[in-house]
């Protein structure tokens, strides 16, 4: 027995042994990949030599002597800290994932082969400018001598998640870059999602007012009526029943409500405290770890330019010069329609067009997947554009038989120039410059505001297209691909984008809310992205006479939900201290405490107090009450709380009070009934899901900002070391805002918010501000991962400045490239 003992203690003293050298080993391996900052390399490419100095929060300031060794030097940075990011990027853009990641990845690589974004990015190179063209040339050059550098001093493949895929790195070239950007149009609409959804529900709902309710238009003039999908689509599936997709990590295919958003807002000199323009810009993408942003300071024979990148892209899209500042958002214009096309019941391979049927254009493409057998997709073009298959986003569901559905989309243009578009704003030196160099962006669709020292001014920049007046949806909803009033006719002038230079007031902004007022066809969308965060907005901006830097930061980081404060008194308006006394521990005893609670919060969705928490549960309870009941499983589409809709049922808009009738029960329910019900329902799932008192609760618990890392999040152990999870604040509906998952075990979850912050102030430019959300490095074991992680999370910035001594003073590292000698 003592024998067996002493071998049982050697064997599990060698697994211990085997277990340490092991990790020592893969800690070895990926800390080979840890670029090195304070270094002298010599590369090709290079005209003369140059510094990166990195500051302590290792942003690279470049110190380039030509615009070509600026653009070269921002992609050696980026390829230095960001590889693996780039190297996902491009995959998703080319459909070529699954050579990666395996069969999870083929749906996503099917869609973006049928898109065909490569192709058209190649094609989209000899569009570009002269000096566009030579920045991307530059910038991969600088890319490619990075890798040639891993390469050259056995930097471990140059970033750690290649120890665990697979995945080999192909020469950079110019079209990935603008692969890139189109990528990011399609990440940035949602407009196919929301045809599909009106559809759908056009078929659910027998009550044309009843669809008006659940998805309102904007707040504004009324829109005409539009005609039932039924009517337009013969023999389309009259219960479009199906299932609520999921997306996969990696797809840019979000889900509903999780297309791109943004803040930006700009005060003239009459409306700052120090009479210089102010300029503030938060764009919300999709929360991830490292994020999707990077900051950069460039030398440009123009000026230096400093803010935030992309990965892959030469320019600064979101930043400021020393004379002129620009912010992004998301203009939800009407960039997709979706058409139905009739396949020739003769023949598989035509479809019906303007003049009968004609071939699809076809073309073969295989997709080579890991541990698998390749497969080969056919892929079809119409006049209209791809054809889709009928698993995307549930397009089977509203599709006749015989008949197929096909995408325009504005981003999927051969002569894509958005990129010289971008790299000419970054060049502008005053407000008319930048308005005139965005002329030539085409996707995604954006609001550019801007601010020089004196002008303040806003434009919606992208194609926008020109449809008929005749359009049988006026596209909101799929249409019939061979009638010509469903056709777009190339895209509206640029002049008569919405614009706003120098308002009377001094304050212009967008929250991705109703710009305009226009009838159809110059009305630019139906569908807006906020509705609610532009109330909070108007009066905080109001509330001042004069602003400031800070008081622009303080609005950035509000957590006041306008929604919250206007649906509680709604919701609540007959419960408020109603009731007997109850016993401890009862349902209505828990349900005054609930209420008393929310009775005195003023809507601020602070992490630390529990009612957000109770209001969250309480109308996510309520709203699914009110829909399950007409819509069936459909109801699981609306992952977020509409605020419009419950407005119009609780104020009986239009007869909507109907909705919180039980068609399935006898008895005659009110409105006040679903709400009682609801809160209960709330309560109980609270009281099931958290520990504690109900006063003790969080909302920061539930509302964890969750930055995951896209390949390595959910892999066992490490997903420790790449994901970051925080407490924060904010709310769907917040101008700090954080979009919650809105489904699975963690709904409240915050998934997509401002991953970047600028404030920028011309009176004193260099103490202007910004800020990411995780830190500047991709590499799990570098201390810049995640150092900006908490200060973003408190609400704080870091200094923008454009002094290079000052970056020199507390820099991490410089690196020094010198041109290799031939």
């Amino acid at each position: 027995m003592a024998l067996v003992f002493q071998w049982l203690v050697k064997i599990a003293t060698a697994l211990i042994v085997l277990c340490v050298l092991s990790v020592l080993l893969i800690y070895y391996l990926a800390s080979r990949s840890l670029p090195e900052y304070t270094a002298t390399a010599e590369v090709s490419g290079l005209q003369a030599p140059l510094e990166i100095v990195r500051d302590n929060a290792n942003v690279p300031h470049i110190l380039a002597t030509t615009d070509q060794d600026a653009f070269f030097s921002l992609g050696y940075a980026h390829a230095q800290d960001r590889l693996w990011q780039m190297i996902v990027l491009r995959r998703t853009a080319q459909g070529r994932l699954s050579e990666v990641f395996g069969a999870s990845t083929i749906e996503t690589d099917s869609i973006m082969r049928r898109l065909d974004l490569y192709r058209l990015s190649v094609a989209s190179v000899d569009a570009q400018t002269p000096a566009t063209q030579t920045a991307l040339e530059a910038y991969a050059r600088g890319v490619n001598a990075q890798l040639a550098q891993i390469n050259k001093g056995a930097q471990g493949r140059g970033a750690p998640e290649l120890f665990v895929f697979n995945a080999p790195m192909a020469p950079w070239r110019p079209a990935d870059s603008i692969a890139i950007g189109k990528l990011m149009a399609v990440q940035s609409t949602g407009h196919l999602k929301q045809e599909v959804l009106r559809a759908r529900m056009s078929l659910a709902l027998p009550d044309a007012a009843r669809l008006k309710d659940i998805l309102p238009d904007a707040p504004g003039t009324g829109v005409a009526s539009l005609p039932e999908y039924a009517s337009l689509i013969p023999n389309a599936p009259r219960f479009a029943q199906a299932p609520v997709p999921v997306s996969h990590p990696l797809s840019p295919f979000k889900m509903r409500g999780h297309a791109g958003a943004s803040n930006a807002w700009a005060a003239a000199p009459t409306r700052s405290a120090t009479g210089g323009t102010l300029l503030a810009n938060d764009p919300h993408l999709a929360l991830t770890a490292p994020s999707i942003w990077y900051l950069a300071r460039m030398n440009l024979s123009t000026g230096a330019v400093i803010g935030a990148t992309v990965p892959g892209l030469p320019v600064v899209l979101s930043g400021r010069s020393d004379a002129l500042g620009w912010g992004v958002t998301t203009a939800y214009a009407d960039d997709q329609d979706l058409h139905i096309e009739e396949v020739n019941p003769d023949n598989p391979d035509e479809y019906r067009s303007l003049h009968g049927f004609k071939p699809f254009d076809v073309r073969p493409s295989i997709i080579n997947i890991k541990d698998a057998d390749p497969i080969t997709l056919t892929l079809r073009w119409t006049e209209n554009g791809p054809v889709l298959p009928g698993s995307f986003e549930n397009l089977r569901s509203i599709t006749p038989p015989g008949h197929v559905v096909s995408v325009a989309f504005t981003a999927l243009s051969p002569r894509d120039t958005s990129i010289s578009a971008a790299i000419g704003v970054m060049q502008s030196r005053t407000v008319a410059q930048a308005v005139d160099a965005a002329a030539t962006h085409i996707a995604p669709a954006q609001n550019l505001t801007l601010a020089d020292r004196n002008t303040i001014a806003m434009k919606t920049i992208g194609a926008l297209p020109r449809r008929d007046t005749g359009h049988q949806s006026q596209g909101r909803m799929p249409t019939l691909g061979w009638e010509k009033t469903n056709r777009w006719d190339g895209r509206m002038p640029y002049t008569s984008n919405p614009g706003f230079v120098q308002p009377m007031g001094g304050i212009l902004g967008n929250t991705n809310n109703k710009m305009v007022e226009r009838p159809f066809p110059g009305h630019v969308s139906f569908t807006w992205g906020d509705t609610q965060r532009v109330q909070r907005w108007q009066r905080l901006m109001q509330a001042r006479q004069v602003h400031t830097r800070d008081s622009f930061v303080e609005a950035q980081l509000d957590t006041v939900s306008f929604t919250a404060r206007s649906l509680l008194p709604l919701i609540g308006a007959e419960l408020w201290f109603t009731g007997e006394a109850a016993p401890d521990g009862t349902p209505a005893r828990k349900r005054q405490r609930a209420l008393t609670l929310l009775a005195s919060w003023n809507g601020d969705m602070n992490e630390h107090l529990p009612e957000p928490l109770i209001y969250s549960h309480w109308v996510r309870a309520l709203q699914d009450r009110l829909m399950r009941d007409e819509l069936g499983p459909m109801a699981s589409i609306f992952t977020h709380i509409e605020p419009l809709f419950i407005e119009r049922v609780f104020r009986n808009i239009d007869g909507a009070s109907i909705w919180c009738d039980v068609i399935q029960s006898a008895p005659k329910e009110s409105c006040p009934d679903m709400a009682r019900l609801a809160l209960d329902d709330a309560l109980l799932e609270i009281e099931e899901r958290y520990s504690g008192a109900l006063e003790s609760l969080r909302w920061g618990d539930a509302h964890q900002a969750a930055q995951d890392h896209p390949t390595l999040g959910q892999v066992p152990l490490l997903r420790y070391f790449v994901n970051i999870r925080q407490s924060t604040s904010g709310g769907d509906n917040t101008l700090n805002r954080g979009l919650s998952r809105g489904t699975g075990d963690a709904p409240f979850q915050n998934v997509n918010g401002a991953g970047y912050r600028g404030v920028y102030d011309f009176a004193d430019p260099d103490s202007s501000v910004f800020i990411m959300s995780t830190g500047q490095s991709g590499h799990f074991l570098s201390r810049h991962y995640d150092d900006m992680a908490q200060l973003w999370r408190r609400g704080e910035y870091i200094l923008m400045s454009l002094d290079a001594d000052l970056a020199r003073a507390a820099a991490v590292g410089v690196t020094t490239l010198v041109p290799e000698v031939q």
